[in-house]
C-alpha cells in the first residue's frame, strides 16, 4: 500500500522560529533533560523512519525528556501548546519532503573560527573527543537519531542487513565505544570517505532517505482482515437474487 500522500499546505518552520524552537525546548522544567532543537530534528528522523507507525502522543515524550518522563501538571499551557505546535509542524514538514522528494534539509549546526566547538561546562569527558571535523558537525543530529532508535528499537531489531549498513553509516558519526565499532569507522573511512562537510550532509540524508524506502511497506502495511460470508441455507433465497434457492443457484 502506498504511503499516504502528505499535505501540501504544511509549512516548514523558518530559521527565526528553529531558534526560537530551541529556546522553547531549553525551557522544559527541570529535571527533566530535553532535547535541543538540533538533536529534535534527528530524532524525528528516526521516528518516521521506523517501521511501524508511531503517533505523537507516543514520541512527544522523549523530545522533553530522555527517559520519557512525562511533564509535571502544572506545565505552563500556553508554553507546551507552542513548543508542541513548532514540533509537530517540523515532524509534518520532514514526513511530507521524504514522500514527495526523497530529501530533506536537516539542521545541522557548523561550527567556525566564530563559532567554536565549545567544550562540557562542567567539565567532564568531551563526548567530541576523536571525531573528525565532519562527524563533530554531525554528530548532535546523529545522536538525536539514535535516540528515536533507543527509544523505539523496531528499526535497530530488523532482521535486514540493508537496514544495519545504513545504520552504520550514520553512526560513523558517533563516538567508537569499543573495538568493533572503530573498526567499522575505520572501514567506511577507507571504503567511503568524507571530504567535505557538504558530502557528509549529502550522506546522511540519502541514508535516511534509504531507510524511509526499507521501511515504507511494513510502515504503512493495512492486514487484510477476513470476514466469514454469512451461511445460507440449502433451502433459503440465493443471495445473489436470482429469486431461486440457493441449492438450485449458486449452490447447486
Amino acid at each position: 500500500m502506498p504511503a499516504p500522500a502528505a499535505s501540501a499546505t504544511v509549512h516548514d518552520l523558518t530559521d527565526a522560529e528553529f531558534a526560537e524552537l530551541d529556546d522553547l525546548l531549553a525551557a522544559t522544567p527541570e529535571p527533566l533533560e530535553p532535547c535541543d532543537a538540533v538533536m529534535l530534528d534527528g530524532f524525528l528522523c528516526g521516528v518516521l523512519v521506523q517501521p511501524v507507525l508511531l503517533d505523537a502522543a507516543t514520541w512527544l515524550p522523549h523530545v522533553f525528556d530522555f527517559e520519557g518522563q512525562p511533564l509535571p501538571d502544572d506545565v505552563d499551557a500556553a508554553w507546551l501548546a507552542h513548543t508542541q505546535s513548532l514540533i509537530l509542524r517540523r515532524h509534518a514538514a520532514l514526513n511530507r519532503a521524504m514522500v514527495e522528494d526523497g530529501w530533506f534539509n536537516p539542521l545541522i549546526l557548523e561550527f567556525d573560527d566564530e563559532h567554536p566547538l565549545q567544550p562540557p561546562a562542567d567539565g567532564g569527558p568531551d563526548p567530541m573527543a576523536g571525531l573528525s571535523p565532519v562527524s563533530q558537525a554531525l554528530m548532535p543530529w546523529v545522536a538525536g537519531f539514535q535516540h528515536a532508535t533507543l527509544c523505539f528499537p523496531d528499526l535497530a531489531e530488523l532482521p535486514d542487513d540493508a537496514v544495519m549498513s545504513a545504520l552504520a553509516r550514520l553512526y560513523r558519526h558517533l563516538p567508537a565505544e569499543t573495538d568493533e565499532e572503530r573498526e567499522v569507522v575505520a572501514t567506511l573511512d577507507r571504503e567511503h570517505p568524507l571530504a567535505t562537510l557538504d558530502d557528509a550532509i549529502e550522506e546522511l540524508v540519502v541514508t535516511v532517505a534509504d531507510l524511509s524506502d526499507l521501511t515504507r511497506d511494513s510502515r504503512y502495511k493495512v492486514d487484510t482482515v477476513k470476514r466469514e460470508t454469512p451461511k445460507v441455507g440449502r433451502n433459503d433465497p440465493c443471495p445473489c437474487g436470482s429469486g431461486k434457492k440457493y441449492k438450485h443457484c449458486h449452490g447447486a
